[in-house]
C-alpha cells in the first residue's frame, strides 16, 4: 500500500500516520520525493484493510500496491536510483555507462595483478574476479576461496580499483564483505533467500544476477529481500536465460533491460559474456545493451584465455577488450544524446 499525503501535511501528521501503520502490524517506509510526500506500507502478504487510515485529512490518496515486490518498484520510488560503489563510482540514472571487467576466476597473483593494471590503465574502475566458484561439475575449478579473497584485497589496495566478487553462502558474508567493495549474487543463488537476507543486512553494494530460468517477478522479488532487510544499494544484472537454444551458452534477453527499467528504479547492467558464451559475440551483445538502455556491462577479460581455468572461450583478450571499450564509450555518448 502507498499513502500519498497532501503537500500541506506536517511532520506531526506523518508521525501519526506511521504510528497507525505500526499498530496495524505493518511497517511504514518514508518515500522521499520532490513532487509528493508519501509513505509506503510493507509487511503484508495480501490486501490491507485501510479503514484505520480513512478520514485522515493529511492523506490525499491511498494506493493499493498488489505487486509482491514493493520497495524495488516505481510505485514506491518513482525516480531512478543511483548506487554509489566504493564511495566514488556511480551507476544508474544519468551516470556514465559503467564498465566492470576481469577474469571469471582468480587463478594467481600474477594473473590478477596483470589484469588489474591493464584495466586501471584503460580507465575501468571495477575489477571482477571469482574467489568462490559454484560450478555445474564438481570436477571443475572451484576457485581459490579464502586465498582468492586475499589476492583481491591485495590488488584493490595496490591499484585503487574497486573489486566485486561472488558470494555463495550466508556464512561467508562478513568475511567476503571485509575484503571487497561490491558483493555479487550469482544466477544459481538468486533465490537463496538466507543469503539475500544476510547480504541485505550489510552496507555493501550488491550486484544481483538474474537466475537461469527466473521470471522478472522472481528476479525483482529477490531484490526486494535485500532492500527489505535494509540495503538499498542493489544493481540488477541480466546475464541471459536458459531456453531451448543451444547455439549460445544462454539466450541474451536484452528486451528485459528496458522492461525492468520501467518496472523498477534500480540500475540494470548486462553480462554479455555469460549471455552468449562466445568471445566473438560478446562485443555485439555489449553494444546492443548500450542501445537498449543498460547502465553498464560486466565483461570477462583474461591475459591468456586459452589457458584460463574457467570460462576461457567467452573471455576477451586485452586487445579485444580495448577495442570494445572504445566502441562502447563512443556509442554510450551518442545514445544519451540521440536515443533517449
Amino acid at each position: 500500500m502507498l499513502i500519498v499525503l497532501h503537500h500541506s501535511a506536517s511532520e506531526k501528521d506523518v508521525e501519526n500516520i506511521k504510528k497507525t501503520i505500526t499498530k496495524m502490524g505493518l511497517k511504514p517506509v518514508a518515500i522521499p520525493g520532490a513532487e509528493r510526500t508519501a509513505i509506503g506500507v510493507i509487511g503484508n502478504q495480501g490486501w490491507v484493510d485501510d479503514a484505520p487510515l480513512k478520514g485522515n485529512k493529511a492523506i490525499m490518496e491511498i494506493i493499493h500496491v498488489t505487486k509482491p515486490y514493493k520497495l524495488v518498484s516505481r510505485d514506491f520510488h518513482p525516480r531512478d536510483s543511483v548506487v554509489t560503489l566504493g564511495g566514488k563510482v556511480r551507476v544508474g540514472g544519468k551516470s556514465p555507462f559503467l564498465m566492470i571487467a576481469g577474469p571469471c576466476a582468480v587463478e594467481s597473483r600474477q594473473q590478477l595483478m596483470k589484469t588489474a593494471k591493464f584495466l586501471k590503465k584503460a580507465g575501468v574502475p571495477v575489477l571482477r574476479g571469482g574467489a568462490y566458484k559454484p560450478r555445474t561439475s564438481p570436477h571443475s575449478f572451484q576457485g581459490l576461496r579464502e586465498s582468492g579473497l586475499d589476492l583481491l584485497d591485495e590488488v584493490r589496495k595496490e591499484t585503487g580499483l574497486l573489486v566485486v566478487t561472488e558470494i555463495v553462502s550466508p556464512e561467508h558474508v562478513e568475511l567476503v564483505a571485509g575484503k571487497v567493495d561490491i558483493l555479487q549474487i550469482g544466477a544459481r543463488n538468486m533465490q537463496n533467500f538466507d543469503l539475500l537476507t544476510e547480504v541485505g543486512r550489510t552496507r555493501k553494494p550488491v550486484i544481483l544476477k538474474r537466475g537461469l530460468s527466473a521470471t522478472v517477478e522472481e528476479w525483482l522479488g529477490s531484490a526486494e529481500y535485500i532492500l527489505f532487510n535494509g540495503n538499498p544499494d542493489v544493481v540488477l544484472c541480466e546475464r541471459g536465460i536458459r531456453t531451448f537454444e543451444t547455439a549460445t551458452r544462454n539466450t541474451a534477453d536484452l528486451a528485459i533491460i528496458p522492461l525492468v527499467r520501467k518496472m523498477s528504479h534500480l540500475p540494470v547492467i548486462f553480462d554479455p559474456s555469460h549471455a552468449t558464451g562466445k568471445r566473438n559475440l560478446v562485443g555485439p551483445a555489449a553494444l546492443a545493451s548500450v542501445v537498449v538502455g543498460a547502465h553498464g556491462a560486466m565483461i570477462e577479460v583474461h591475459p591468456d584465455p586459452e589457458h584460463a581455468l574457467s570460462d576461457g572461450p567467452q573471455s576477451l583478450r586485452f586487445k579485444e577488450f580495448e577495442k570494445l571499450l572504445a566502441r562502447v564509450r563512443g556509442l554510450s555518448a551518442f545514445s544519451r544524446q540521440k536515443l533517449f
